[in-house]
């Protein structure tokens, strides 16, 4: 259909300036007005799909990997780096950790300061 487009993913979190300023330093983005703290979006200064955070008074942080009567992850960004250790690095710096599981060594899963998984990957 023309006329069509996804503009926005949006992330639940109990403190979603706090998550929207996470993905702004992690992703070299925009961020926007921080007024209404219920949401807050992150811009790609290049144009395409953006980031947002909104108020999830009751969040609970997703498990991943997650079993059976976990609270299960909604949504995952795939996140394409240059370097792979590189890119590690500058999420842990940014408010990152790293997922205790790594189902693949060319790809590294993240938890987000709100506990949103996230994949760091390289091209091959």
């Amino acid at each position: 259909m023309q006329g069509i487009r996804l503009s926005t993913v949006t992330l639940g979190a109990a403190d979603p300036v706090s998550l929207a300023r996470f993905y702004a330093r992690l992703l070299g983005w925009t961020l926007g007005p921080t007024d209404d703290p219920s949401w807050v979006a992150v811009r790609n200064p290049d144009g395409g799909v953006g980031i947002a955070c909104q108020l999830e008074k009751h969040h609970a942080r997703p498990k991943w990997p997650g079993a059976a009567g976990d609270q299960q992850m909604q949504v995952h960004l795939e996140i394409q780096v240059d370097d792979l250790q590189a890119g590690l690095q500058h999420a842990r710096q940014c408010g990152a950790r790293m997922a205790s599981y790594q189902p693949q060594s060319d790809v590294r899963v993240c938890i987000d300061p709100a506990g949103h998984p996230f994949c760091l990957w390289v091209e091959g």
